[in-house]
């Protein structure tokens, strides 16, 4: 029973999988193919007398702003330039509690444009951009609300194009077609060139999905005021509108050029925060499942609902199949190419080299947004996503208005930030362990009955060996917890002597234990440690207790190696030296220790040093190199 149910999962899943990346496409082709896009000539202006421009709508075009002085004086420049005309158009640049000198530059660049109907409204205090939206739309007396993002360009003739689309009256929602001016990498363009073929094509059945911030257009009369804990209001804004009966559409004409280029950690945190938005607007916007909606529910459950499942139901495949792949061919097949499409999506991480092949660094942007998924979805279920918004690429700026720290506050602020893990990294890292850890108690599960028969048939005593370590540490504490593993020694070794080193050749350890020193399998329970949170996967060797105070008065920085890293089951200095057998050991071990913290500074270095630690974990596993 168990084993038709686990079959019935993996195909589903595996279905699933492929339909949303290859069938739902395919399929979303096919339906458009026979149908045009809806593309009405422009309005046209009287230049002259203007007779025609009463019958023009009145539009409201709304910069919601955040620090963004290096590109607000652009995004003035540009709004000038739109032809549309000013007795038929509002502007707002809302400037959300700037720390920075935002609204004085679009106040001075405003003033060289006295014809212009712009107001700069600067309100003191950070309430978020749900919330100036709330504000300033709700208050608006248009008929078309447009917002855009100051990073981004629209062309002369925008607000005319759209003007047209909305004179049919079912069109609620227009879409501008958004391009990168310089795309951070190949994998970030091909992704934008599939989104907007995507996008093409379901504007052409009247249902397309959402907006993006950078232009887009709805009816006033149709907004309704958005929830203050709202994530992508870019989604749930237009498909609110949607939901009163209303369609969404993209004018390809209507150009939206981002000029800002963003890095990998840039683009990840993005990622994130939309992939937390994901799961917030599949469980607030249910109702578009209605099949009464028609395409909307189509693509709104092919496209969006399975893409924030979409992590969950690749590592079910995955898990599956290689659960399945002794018994079964067919999933032994499967299972070895999904590890192998996984291996390929890792090599641009391991190797950037493997960045100028545009399938693999593809493949690594898809593999990653789902990572990025997983953990914007954990993050949303779990409560823990922003509660205001920020610019993905702001560095953090020193206090204004405070007193200069003395000497031994900014050592103690270095010492921290020495040692403190990005937070993006750190949050990859738990969804890491928390994946990694039940994939392996799955798989390993079935050995341990045969390892407690070989433990019990060799020595009295229990199967588990449980110790207490010291745990991560911060400035105020050290945290402490029970390590358990697989009894390698015989019943109290250390009842004499107290706590002592391992040697070589020591009596005290079993010829099964010593076998699972060597193979590292002694150390499978530890998966139990990191779901709980007492440990990662990697990270420095849990220190016991009873020799702490001693290697921290003998090493320097001794302390700080577990400084708001969780010991781990393997690490750098894990396999690159055994276990310890004198105080010489952990002093040449704390150098690996730090080296690995450093490595946490970034997300990119994170995965490169954890995949090498991997490697060389396995290496040695299959070796039979540990001690």
């Amino acid at each position: 029973m168990m084993e038709c149910l686990l079959i019935a999962v993996t195909c589903v899943s595996g279905f699933l999988v492929v339909y949303h990346h290859a069938g739902y496409p395919l399929l979303l082709k096919q339906l458009a193919r026979n149908r045009q896009e809806h593309q009405p000539q422009p309005l046209q202006r009287g230049y002259m007398s203007q007779p025609e421009d009463i019958q023009l709508p009145h539009i409201h075009l709304i910069v919601p702003a955040y620090n963004e002085a290096r590109w607000i004086q652009r995004k003035i420049r540009n709004i000038n330039l739109l032809d549309y005309p000013a007795s038929r158009l509002t502007i707002t640049i809302a400037c959300d509690g700037c720390t920075d000198n935002t609204a004085e530059l679009a106040q001075r660049e405003a003033a060289q444009y006295p014809q212009m109907p712009i107001e700069i409204c600067n309100f003191q205090q950070n309430r978020g951009k749900v919330a100036v939206l709330n504000e300033v739309v709700g208050s608006s007396q248009a008929d078309i609300v447009a917002l855009s993002d100051v990073s981004a360009i629209t062309p002369i003739d925008a607000l005319l194009l759209a003007a047209a689309q909305f004179q049919t009256p079912r069109i609620g929602v227009v879409n501008s077609h958004y391009q990168l001016l310089e795309p951070g990498s190949r994998g970030e363009s091909a992704y934008w060139d599939y989104q907007s073929a995507i996008k093409t094509r379901e504007s052409r059945l009247g249902a397309t999905m959402g907006a993006h911030g950078a232009f887009y257009l709805f009816r006033r009369n149709s907004f309704t005021s958005l929830p203050s804990d709202t994530i992508n209001d870019d989604f749930i804004l237009p498909m609110n509108v949607v939901l009163k009966g209303y369609q969404a559409i993209q004018d390809n004409r209507i150009l939206s050029l981002e000029l800002e280029k963003s890095d990998d950690s840039m683009d990840f945190n993005r990622r994130l925060r939309i992939s937390s938005g994901n799961t917030q607007q599949l469980i607030r916007l249910v109702p578009l499942l209605n099949p009464r909606f028609g395409y909307t529910a189509f693509n709104f459950l092919s496209g969006k609902a399975l893409r924030v499942i979409m992590p969950w139901l690749m590592l079910l495949a995955l898990i599956g199949s290689l659960l399945l792949a002794p018994m079964y061919p067919v999933f032994m097949a499967l299972a070895v190419a999904q590890l192998f499409g996984y291996t390929l999506a890792l090599l641009p991480i391991i190797n950037p080299g493997w960045q100028n092949q545009r399938l693999i660094k593809s493949l690594n942007y898809l593999v990653v947004g789902h990572c990025a998924g997983l953990i914007g979805s954990w993050r949303y279920l779990t409560g823990k996503t922003g509660k205001r918004w920020q610019r993905v690429s702001e560095t953090q700026e020193p206090s204004r208005g405070k007193p200069p720290m003395d000497a031994n506050t900014l050592e103690e602020r270095t010492l921290e930030s020495t040692f403190t893990i990005d937070p993006v990294t750190a949050r990859a890292k738990r969804t890491f362990d928390v994946v990694f850890s039940l994939i392996g108690l799955i798989l390993t599960l079935p050995l341990f009955p045969l390892i407690a028969l070989a433990i019990r048939l060799e020595s009295s005593g229990p199967i588990f060996f449980r110790q207490l370590r010291i745990g991560k540490s911060f400035p105020d504490r050290v945290l402490l917890f029970e390590m358990i593993k697989f009894r390698t020694m015989v019943q109290n070794a250390e009842k004499g002597t107290g706590a002592t080193w391992a040697k070589k050749q020591d009596a005290r350890i079993t010829r099964v234990g010593n076998f699972l020193r060597k193979t590292r399998l002694d150390e499978l329970p530890q998966f139990i440690n990191v779901l709980v949170g007492d440990m990662s996967i990697i990270g420095p060797r849990p220190e016991r207790p009873g020799f702490y105070h001693k290697l921290e008065a003998a090493i320097p920085f001794f302390a700080e190696r577990t400084y708001g890293v969780p010991p781990g089951i393997t690490g750098l200095a894990q396999v690159n030296q055994g276990y310890d057998t004198c105080i010489e050991d952990v002093r040449s071990k704390v150098g690996f220790d730090h080296t690995y913290g450093l490595a946490l500074s970034s997300l990119s270095s994170w995965l490169k040093m954890d995949l090498y630690i991997m490697f060389k974990t396995v290496e040695v596993m299959v070796m039979g190199r540990g001690q």
